[in-house]
């Protein structure tokens, strides 16, 4: 077997794969640091309409600089007008002496008069501007220091993107630090020794640290976004320290048994390292579901996690047991003694998980019938699930740049969202072209659902045959008013204008119209990842087990607790009763991408609990046990000790994202956490035997066609049987 000799290897010379692995994390953060992270931007990977527009844009030829607004009010009562235009006079000075800043508009009075705005464009590649913004954000902080009564402020892109990053730099250290300390405390509650508990934190920190500088250099093919690296620790932390803890699990009770350093780590590689790379490869694929749904953020988000899955599984299977050889019996020191003795009497059955069976196993009927109707009901919400695409108002508004933004957008609606227009005609139509797009605009200046403080901005390409027009509008990008814009524009006003000219193309993109064409593709891509990883979960537990009842219980019990996932989702984040508990604001819906982030992981990391669980029943049955009640109880509570620990680990690191700024991590971190909760608990320990025990020996048909030529008579090997632990 590849891991025994993977791991003979190692045990003898430690000093070696130690070196190598060294070697190979200083090289994947080195490269990834020098490479740099390519971000993605709003128009990478366009589909459908939004593909249309951004080949007009294309062909136009236009370059959109980037532009930061000054926003200049009163801090309490009216606005002193004269007093704020002289602000506003220092900060056309001041910005337009910058050698970054291309040129400085008019100070702008709101139709209010409440505010005072100036439009300021940067030199320069608009996608690099974030790097050039200091010096214009110091400029409006030296600005707001002479005028301390008004309120000097700057929002724009860059500056946004800016804040963000900052900010959601900073989440990611705060789960980073918070979730290295929760995984080593529960480590050490499960080992009972320093050392022990120290080995998995350490292999699963640089199994994040290498996939980071991994995923840094495929950006460049593959373009990041913002959760990229969040998913990389949330995933790493969590499947890193579970293949550790299987691994060393299994050494430690092989020393027990009396085998010595070298061969306890051999027996460890034939049955936990193969279950290691198993469990690797299904999660690997199961992460590859996400590119089913053909777009940016998933891809991204699958290349991160596929990446440090592999990285993981590999410091597993290589530099874990050179670890375990070097240590010997001094990875057991230094000794916690409570915890130590706690450590120690999980080897053998727990009566706890035999007082939780009882029910199951007396009455499986009657036990399978309510806990999988109580599932059922808790997944019922998620009927009535909304979904909703990544805008502004997920991001909380504890962060200043925030606020302002809402000032401004309030003071100027034109400043906030807008649908961005692109018309295309034949050379001969030009003149028709001008008089639709008049047209096109006097029907936006008569609705009500668009914004007035300012006409909209029309831009021709020299040619005449491109003409871009942008329509704010005065609400949220992501509000329901903003949707029925983009409604009467894209089916009214667009077909009665532009599409009366012979040859026209047009297309509307902009945050509304991006997110709404987002979260069409999510619901329409959402079926075929589910068919994706339903079909996979068959085919590896069909291949696991020959047995097509466990590989159909298997794909019903994870749609259960995925279902109830989702019914949590919805009660949570969907209402307003946990706003206070969990610091958030309630968008109305759940982020349109974590329904299928959710459905995969899930599916992922759960086999290795079940595959691990049911290897344990099948092997006390084939051991003697009387009959399946009997197998199941004794197949379950030998492995409840590393099946709890495993999802502890998990837990806890999905549950520290539930306390980050974003509302869409705290939705991740949520559902996640529940699904692994309740896969750990209701599902393995309640449905999953009485269903096995409802079954009975139906559970272990195998059709012809399965069937190895030679079926021994032999007892089977537990080494075999036992992929885990």
């Amino acid at each position: 077997m590849l891991t025994v000799r993977i791991a003979r290897w190692s045990a003898e010379h430690p000093w070696r794969a130690i070196g190598a692995w060294i070697l190979f994390v200083a090289v994947c953060v080195g490269a990834g640091t020098f490479a740099g992270t390519k971000q993605a931007e709003f128009d990478d990977n366009p589909k459908g309409e939004l593909a249309t527009y951004q080949s007009i844009v294309d062909e136009s030829g236009f370059q959109r600089p980037a532009t930061e607004n000054v926003l200049i009010s009163a801090r309490e009562g009216d606005l002193d007008t004269s007093r704020a235009m002289a602000a506003a006079d220092d900060v056309r000075a001041e910005m337009g002496a910058l050698s970054g800043v291309d040129s400085v508009s008019d100070a702008v009075p709101s139709p209010k008069g409440t505010a005072v705005l100036v439009n300021v464009e940067l030199r320069g590649e608009r996608d690099s501007a974030e790097d050039h913004v200091q010096p214009l954000l110091d400029t409006t902080a030296a600005v707001q220091d002479r005028y301390p009564d008004l309120r000097v402020e700057q929002v724009g892109g860059a500056s946004l993107d800016k804040a963000l990053s900052e900010t959601l730099g900073a989440d990611f250290q705060k789960a980073e630090l918070i979730s290295i300390p929760v995984t080593l405390l529960i480590m050490l509650v499960v080992f009972g020794a320093l050392i022990a508990a120290g080995v998995p934190v350490l292999l699963a920190m640089s199994a994040v640290g290498s996939a980071l500088g991994l995923s840094a250099l495929v950006s460049h093919l593959i373009p990041a976004t913002d959760n990229t690296s969040s998913m990389i620790l949330l995933i790493g932390m969590a499947v890193g320290v579970d293949y550790s803890l299987f691994y060393i699990r299994r050494e430690r009770e092989e020393r027990a048994r009396g085998a010595g350093h070298v061969d306890a780590v051999e027996i460890a590689a034939a049955t936990s390292g193969h279950a290691i790379v198993v469990s690797g490869v299904a999660v690997t694929v199961a992460m590859a579901g996400m590119f089913v749904v053909n777009d940016i953020v998933f891809s991204s988000i699958a290349v991160g996690t596929i990446l440090v899955v592999l990285v993981a599984m590999i410091g597993s299977i290589t530099v874990l047991p050179a670890l375990l050889a070097k240590l010997g019996r001094w990875v057991d020191r230094p000794r916690v003694p409570w915890l130590w003795r706690l450590s120690m009497r999980q080897k053998s059955e727990p009566r706890f998980w035999r007082a939780v069976l009882r029910p199951s196993l007396r009455r499986p009927r009657t036990t399978l019938a309510i806990s999988a109707g109580l599932l059922a009901a808790l997944a019922v919400p998620a009927f009535g699930m909304t979904l909703n695409a990544p805008s502004e108002a997920d991001l909380p508004r504890s962060i200043p740049i925030m606020q302002s933004y809402d000032r401004m957008t309030e003071a100027f609606p034109s400043t906030g969202a807008s649908h961005q227009i692109a018309v295309r005609v034949p050379a001969d139509q030009t003149a028709a072209a001008r008089r639709a797009v008049d047209d096109l605009l006097d029907r936006l200046a008569a609705d009500e659902d668009f914004a007035h403080d300012r006409p909209a901005e029309v831009t021709e390409a020299a040619s005449g045959r491109i003409l871009l027009v942008s329509a704010a509008i005065p609400y949220g990008g992501g509000s329901a008013e903003a949707d029925r814009s983009l409604a009467t524009l894209r089916t009214e006003l667009l077909p009665a204008t532009v599409g009366t000219v012979a040859g026209a193309e047009f297309a509307v993109s902009g945050q509304t119209a991006g997110e709404n064409d987002f979260v069409d593709t999510m619901s329409d891509a959402l079926l075929w990842v589910i068919g994706f990883v339903l079909l996979l979960t068959f085919l590896v537990m069909l291949w696991a087990f020959r047995a097509p009842v466990i590989a159909l219980s298997a794909i019903g019990l994870n749609l259960l607790s995925a279902g109830a996932a989702y019914g949590v989702l919805v009660l949570v984040f969907q209402n307003t009763w946990a706003e206070g508990l969990l610091g958030f604001t309630s968008t109305g819906g759940v982020v349109a991408w974590l329904p299928v982030i959710l459905f995969v992981t899930l599916f992922g990391l759960s086999m290795d609990y079940h595959v691990f669980v049911v290897s344990r029943i099948r092997e006390a049955a084939a051991n003697g046990a009387l009959d399946t009640r009997e197998a199941v109880a004794a197949g379950i509570t030998r492995s409840a000790g590393v099946v709890t620990s495993a999802a502890a680990v998990m837990i806890g690191v999905f549950s520290i994202f539930a306390t980050l700024s974003t509302i869409d991590m705290k939705q991740m971190g949520v559902g996640l956490a529940t699904a692994i909760l309740l896969d750990a608990t209701l599902i393995r320990a309640v449905v999953l035997p009485a269903l096995m025990a409802t079954l009975g020996r139906a559970n272990w048909w195998t059709p012809r066609w399965l069937r190895p030529r030679e079926r021994p008579d032999a007892r089977p090997e537990p080494k075999v049987l036992e992929p885990v632990g």
